[in-house]
């Protein structure tokens, strides 16, 4: 448990970081950072520190440029674009599921059940997951969040 908290202060700190350089870099510029500057942000950080932290990280957004994009940084501090991305303990649970499920073009309630039903999966066979979901749907007119309470979680298994 312990390591697990020092990982989640670890990216954390690393997040912290990257905010603190992309206020810094829109007060310079003027523009709104994109999602590419912050997911190389982020591996500046990651690649110069990483004899000294163990820090994977999904980097997210919506910018005008490119519009919505995801960054997966694995441990090392790689940054590959891709079109979804998974991480955390019950990841390695879900990987046949995600690659079977996921498809181009879904719509913002087709994503919301694919990401639901993969975490649900993982929590369900990985013991250091919580007991809910946490969502956020993140867009041109910014970030929707939403929770899925423990007794409301998908379920592919008879009771």
């Amino acid at each position: 448990k312990q390591w697990y908290q020092r990982r989640v202060a670890i990216t954390a700190g690393i997040a912290d970081y990257v905010k603190f350089y992309l206020d810094l870099h829109e007060n310079e510029t003027n523009e709104e950072p994109s999602v590419e500057i912050a997911s190389k942000m982020f591996q500046l950080l990651c690649y110069n520190n990483r004899d000294h932290l163990s820090a994977s990280i999904i980097c997210a957004g919506w910018d005008k440029v490119k519009g919505g994009q995801v960054y997966c940084l694995p441990l090392g501090g790689m940054c590959v674009r891709m079109p979804f991305a998974i991480g955390g303990s019950g990841s390695t649970y879900i990987y046949g599921h995600c690659d079977n499920t996921y498809k181009e073009g879904m719509s913002e309630e087709e994503c919301l059940k694919f990401v639901s039903d993969a975490v649900a999966l993982a929590m369900h066979r990985d013991g250091s997951s919580g007991g809910m979901i946490r969502l956020a749907v993140l867009t041109k007119d910014g970030c929707k969040r939403m929770n899925i309470p423990g007794n409301q979680l998908p379920t592919f298994w008879s009771k």
